[in-house]
C-alpha cells in the first residue's frame, strides 16, 4: 500500500504486493480520507458527506467497481471513502487519474474544519469462509488434535510448579542441615528435580533451602542458610546451576569464582554473579555429547574438588570409591 497527500498513488507499491507469494489478490481499493472537526455540531462532517453525495453516482458507475464504502469514526474524527475495483479495471482507473478524485479532494480542502486529506491504495479481499469451507477447516483442526501424541502433557500451571519447587527446596534444606552437621561439612553439593533445568526456579529452590526454619511448624523447612551450597537441576535443554556462599564464608570463598570454575569444566555460561548467589547453565549439545544428566555428577565432583583445593571440603582418603556427592537417591524423602 502507499499513502499520498493529494497525489496519485505510486504504482510501484502494488508491484511489491504482487511479488509476495503468500498474498493473492484480485481486487484493489483506493481510499480517500480526512479528519473533520466536531465544532458546530460536526458541520464539516455534514459538508463532507454532501460532497460525497455529489460524486457518488460518478464513482459508482466506474467500470469494474465492486463496492464503495464510507467509514466515519466519531472517536478519532475520521471520514473515509473506499472504492474497490477488480485489479484489471483498477489499473485503467489509475491511468485516468482516479477521476473524480481530484475534484472531490479539492472540494474537501475548501471545507472549514477539514484537515489531513490523504489517499491510499491497497489490496482489499473478502476472506470470510463459506459454510462448506468452515466445515472443512473445523474437520482438519479436529483431525490434527486427534493425531497429537496421547502422552503429550499440557504445560504445568506456573504457580503450582513454583509451589512444588519451594516444597522440595524446603525439605532438602532440612536434610542438608542434618547431613552437613553430622559430617561437619561447611559446604554441600546436590541435585534438584522439580526445577527441571529452569534457572529462575532453581534460584527459588535455593531460597527455600536457606529460609529460616520455624521450630513451631509441624514439618520443618529450610534451615540450611549457614551452609554453602551448589545445586544442579537437569532439564531437556540445559543443566541449571546455582551457587550460594553465606556471608560468614565469603572471605574464604568467592561465589562467582567457584561457579565459574565448575561451569568452565563443561563449557557452561555464567548468567549472574554476586557475593552470596551466582547462577549459570550448560546447554545441551548432542553433537558434542553434552547432556544435562550425563554431566551433572562430574560437575558436582568438580565443585567438591574446587573446595578441596581451598581446604573447605574433606580430602578423599582413597578408601572408598564414593565421594561426597549427594543426589536424589541420598534423600529418599525428597
Amino acid at each position: 500500500s502507499s499513502v499520498d497527500q493529494l497525489s496519485p498513488c505510486a504504482p510501484a507499491a502494488l508491484l511489491v504486493v504482487n511479488v509476495m507469494p503468500f498474498v493473492d489478490f484480485s481486487h484493489i481499493a483506493r481510499e480517500w480520507r480526512c479528519k473533520f472537526s466536531a465544532d458546530s455540531d460536526n458541520a464539516s462532517l455534514m459538508a463532507a458527506q454532501a460532497k460525497l453525495e455529489e460524486i457518488l453516482a460518478d464513482v459508482s458507475s466506474i467500470e469494474g467497481v465492486v463496492s464503495v464504502q464510507r467509514v466515519v469514526c466519531g472517536g478519532c474524527l475520521d471520514f473515509k471513502v473506499v472504492t474497490k475495483l477488480t485489479k484489471k479495471e483498477f489499473e485503467a482507473w489509475e491511468k485516468a487519474g482516479f477521476a473524480p478524485e481530484a475534484d472531490f479532494l479539492g472540494a474537501l480542502k475548501a471545507i472549514a474544519g477539514i484537515s489531513n486529506i490523504e489517499t491510499q491504495t491497497y489490496t482489499l479481499e473478502e476472506v470470510k469462509m463459506n459454510k462448506k469451507d468452515i466445515k472443512k477447516a473445523q474437520e482438519k483442526k479436529e483431525k490434527e488434535q486427534a493425531e497429537k501424541p496421547k502422552d503429550e502433557k499440557p504445560p504445568e500451571d506456573p504457580a503450582k510448579k513454583l509451589k512444588k519447587v519451594i516444597k522440595e527446596g524446603g525439605k532438602r534444606g532440612v536434610e542438608i542441615e542434618g547431613a552437613a552437621d553430622m559430617g561437619g561439612l561447611q559446604f554441600f553439593c546436590t541435585s534438584m528435580d522439580c526445577p527441571e533445568g529452569d534457572l529462575d526456579l532453581l534460584v527459588e529452590s535455593m531460597k527455600a533451602m536457606n529460609a529460616k526454619s520455624d521450630p513451631s511448624e509441624e514439618e520443618r523447612k529450610g534451615g540450611s542458610g549457614h551452609i554453602g551450597k551448589m545445586i544442579f537441576s537437569a532439564g531437556t535443554e540445559q543443566l541449571a546451576v546455582v551457587a550460594y556462599v553465606p556471608e560468614d564464608k565469603q572471605e574464604q570463598l568467592s561465589c562467582g569464582e567457584w561457579l565459574t570454575a565448575v561451569l568452565k569444566s563443561q563449557g557452561g555460561e555464567v548468567k549472574s554473579t554476586a557475593k552470596d548467589i551466582s547462577t549459570g547453565f550448560v546447554k545441551t549439545n548432542s553433537d558434542k555429547g553434552v547432556f544435562p544428566l550425563k554431566i551433572r555428577e562430574p560437575m558436582i565432583l568438580e565443585a567438591n574438588n574446587f573446595l578441596r583445593k581451598l581446604g573447605l571440603f574433606p580430602e578423599d582418603d582413597g578408601d572408598s570409591d564414593d565421594d561426597f556427592v549427594f543426589g536424589d537417591d541420598d534423600f529418599p524423602s525428597a
